[in-house]
This record gives C-alpha cells, structure tokens and sequence, in this order.
C-alpha cells in the first residue's frame, strides 16, 4: 500500500503517532481517506474582506461559524494527495476547500490553487501531531518563488490529538495562522471522526 505524504513526511516518527492520527492520515487500498465532524471557524472583522477576496483563487474560507458539520475526504493519486473538504452552514450553504498535498524535501507544499501554496513541515511531541509553515511559494511553471511568511497571511500551526485514550477514530484539529503584526488571523478547530471505507 502506497504511504500518504504524511507518512513520508513523519519517517520513523509515524510510530510514534497515536492510533487515531495514523487512522486519519493513512489510507485504504484505493488510497483514500474520509472523516466526518464539527468545525468552528474565526477570524478578526477586518479580514472579511480580504478572505472574500481570496476565496477567488480558493484560499481558506470567508465565513465564520460554530458547530458546522465538515467532511475531509483525501485521496492519493501518484505522489500527490487531494484534499476535499465540504464546510456545511446551518442555512444549508456549503463552502469548498480543496487542496493538493505534495512531498518538499523533509517536508510538503500544501498548493490551495496551481500557482500559490504553503510550504509546511511535520514533527510528533506529547503525543500529538504539529505543523508548521516554513513560508508561502509562488509556483511559476517549474519555478518556486519564496514567499516569506510576514509578507502574506503569516505563521501557520496546526496540533492535531487524539480526542480521548483508546479512542482509534476520534481526534481533535486545531489551525491557527498568526500574523507578526495584526496578531490571529484565522482559527479553525474541531473534533472529527475517520469513517472506515
């Protein structure tokens, strides 16, 4: 079974995963993940506007919310993974975010578009899972332009744990992005369950 970019991220420190995160980031024989859950999204005022904006070129999400049921499905396809995520508002509007996963050295390059994507790396501490940016990168045919991180939204971590001891699909997510100047900039987190296909 073909490992998912997570795991090749990680190396040896995939065993050291909780059950429930190697649940969530590893995949089926057709190379494909789907969990189910509840996401809070926040962001300060002053950035409505620009994630308006951004949603245009699929960047993130432009309205906030509490409570509302997301579904992650991944899917490995060569030696990139596709990232679905359907957000879905008590009104019953949906919002998208996709994305495409790729190996960058020790780490990986989430792209949110052909062109624009954030380089991240992966470690294992106290038993939960942390991400952190290493920049944004402009892709220009086979050119990769650095974008450094004050320059754009700004520093971004993700902890991922799992949701209670002995619990093998349940795990907790939580995505800051932090900016050196305007402070938080946008807050997701939730508790989702990885549903066995």
């Amino acid at each position: 079974m073909k490992k998912s970019i997570m795991q090749n991220a990680l190396g040896e420190q995939w065993q050291k995963l909780p059950q429930a995160l190697k649940n969530h980031y590893g995949s089926n024989e057709h190379g494909e993940n789907y969990a189910e859950g509840k996401l809070d999204i926040d962001y300060p005022w002053f950035m409505q506007f620009p994630y308006t904006v951004m949603r245009l070129i699929g960047a993130l999400v432009n309205r906030r919310g509490k409570d509302l049921k997301t579904t992650v499905s991944k899917t490995m396809k060569g030696n990139k993974q596709y990232w679905h995520r359907v957000i879905t508002y008590p009104d019953g509007k949906q919002l998208v975010f996709d994305s495409v996963f790729v190996t960058d050295g020790d780490g990986f390059i989430e792209y949110i578009n052909s062109f624009l994507g954030l380089k991240m790396t992966a470690f294992v501490e106290d038993n939960k899972l942390h991400y952190e940016s290493r920049g944004y990168v402009l892709k220009l045919g086979k050119f990769k332009i650095p974008i450094p991180e004050w320059l754009a939204l700004g520093h971004a971590s993700i902890i991922e744990s799992e949701y209670q001891q002995r619990d093998e699909q349940t795990f907790v997510m939580d995505f800051r992005i932090i900016h050196f100047l305007l402070g938080e900039v946008f807050c997701y987190k939730g508790v989702f369950i990885t549903q066995k296909r």
